[in-house]
């Protein structure tokens, strides 16, 4: 169980994205000819004929090409389970370790590769990114209206799916005084201590603990540096630790306090009591930030039935209900919750947050990246 990706006052939050304007990949118009050009062209499931004939044309092609889904990132073990037990076909995840740039890199290295991903589950940033660049196809699930506008670009490039917030996670055996919040983290009896879920020039979740860190210590949205100033400190203090944080580094002791997503330390609590850990979660105080990751389906897909199949699966309201029982939350909440779909006991293990989160602009998240990745490696390096 590894976690190298990056990979909300009310029970919905997201980043308030700016509509792109990238034009659809190709028309739908001929679709009915059922040519694979044509399936990578679909934008709905209408564009098949509809539900029946999409999951006609993805039985037919039979797999998926996922990358850097780990079973227990967001309940996602359950969630592979369940589309394989409802339509009889098989996902394969390759890499589930990776990070979202190597999601990225998997679909421009191998474009026109029976290998290639199908579809990608990016942290946000990487996912504006991507459909910037032209590497995904445009589609509209089923459930469109249900996510929130400021969720989703208009012509369907890409859609937020879960989220969640920034958190502290610690070993309450091993550590006196859980930290409550980033100014805590620098106290010296958290020396060697402290880790993030991977390297924030490449992991979401990690460049989430940069910007949580940066509203902590007198940034903004617009100024992430103090976030890298921080780190800067956690290292020159002696408190950052290196290691990658994984559910195996804490339960050898090596990473006692991690920095990540609340729904990941949220499942490490649930799994570690089990093992006698006594894991304890907290959204700092002084610095929330929450996010949430977006689906995208490669331009080039090799299964692009089964790819906009898998997306219906992920944004009905079974799917919904599976990210939010691995203490997600859920892009389709709000909607759920009105027609009384959601899993409330469910919802309400969610870790309680004091106040409204923040959410940066595409724009402001494209020069915090840039940022991140100036300025991380001086940071933390030497």
């Amino acid at each position: 169980m590894i976690f190298h990706r990056a990979r909300a006052a009310s029970l919905v939050v997201g980043i308030a994205a700016a509509s792109l304007t990238l034009a659809a990949c190709g028309s739908s118009s001929d679709s009915s000819s059922g040519s694979a050009g044509s399936k990578k062209a679909a934008v709905s499931a209408a564009d098949f004929g509809g539900m029946d004939a999409l999951v006609t044309a993805a039985k037919k092609e039979g797999k998926l090409n996922a990358i850097a889904l780990p079973d227990d990132w967001a309940n996602y073990g359950n969630i592979i389970k369940g589309f394989e037990k409802k339509y009889g076909i098989k996902v394969a995840v390759e890499n589930p370790a990776g990070s979202s740039q190597d999601e990225v890199n998997a679909i421009t290295s191998r474009k026109g590769q029976g290998r290639a991903p199908d579809v990608v589950d990016l942290g946000n940033s990487f996912a504006l990114s991507a459909a910037k660049q032209g590497l995904l196809a445009p589609y509209k699930v089923s459930t469109w209206n249900d996510i929130p506008a400021n969720q989703k670009d208009a012509t369907g490039l890409r859609y937020d799916d879960y989220g969640g917030y920034v958190s502290i996670g610690c070993d309450a055996s091993k550590v006196k005084e859980c930290p409550t919040t980033f100014a805590d983290l620098l106290k010296p009896e958290y020396k060697g201590q402290v880790a993030l879920n991977g390297d924030p020039t490449k992991s979401g979740s990690a460049f989430g603990g940069v910007y949580a860190a940066a509203l902590a210590s007198g940034g903004s949205l617009d100024a992430i540096q103090p976030g890298l100033d921080f780190f800067g400190k956690l290292k020159k203090s002696g408190n950052f630790n290196p290691v990658q944080s994984t559910p195996a580094t804490v339960e050898k002791g090596e990473t006692p306090i991690s920095i990540d997503w609340d729904y990941l330390n949220a499942s490490y609590a649930a799994e570690f009591k089990a093992k006698g850990l006594d894991w304890k979660v907290n959204i700092p105080t002084d610095g929330q930030y929450a996010q949430f990751y977006s689906q995208g389906i490669n331009k080039w897909a090799p299964h692009p039935a089964t790819a906009r199949l898998w997306e219906e699966y992920l944004y009905s309201a079974e799917g919904q209900n599976l990210f939010l029982q691995g203490f997600s939350r859920p892009v389709e909440l709000a909607a759920m919750q009105s027609a009384g779909t959601v899993d409330a006991a469910a919802a309400a293990a969610l870790p309680p947050v004091t106040a409204a989160a923040q959410f940066p602009t595409p724009d402001q998240i494209t020069a915090a990246q840039k940022a991140v990745a100036d300025g991380w490696s001086k940071a933390v390096g030497g």
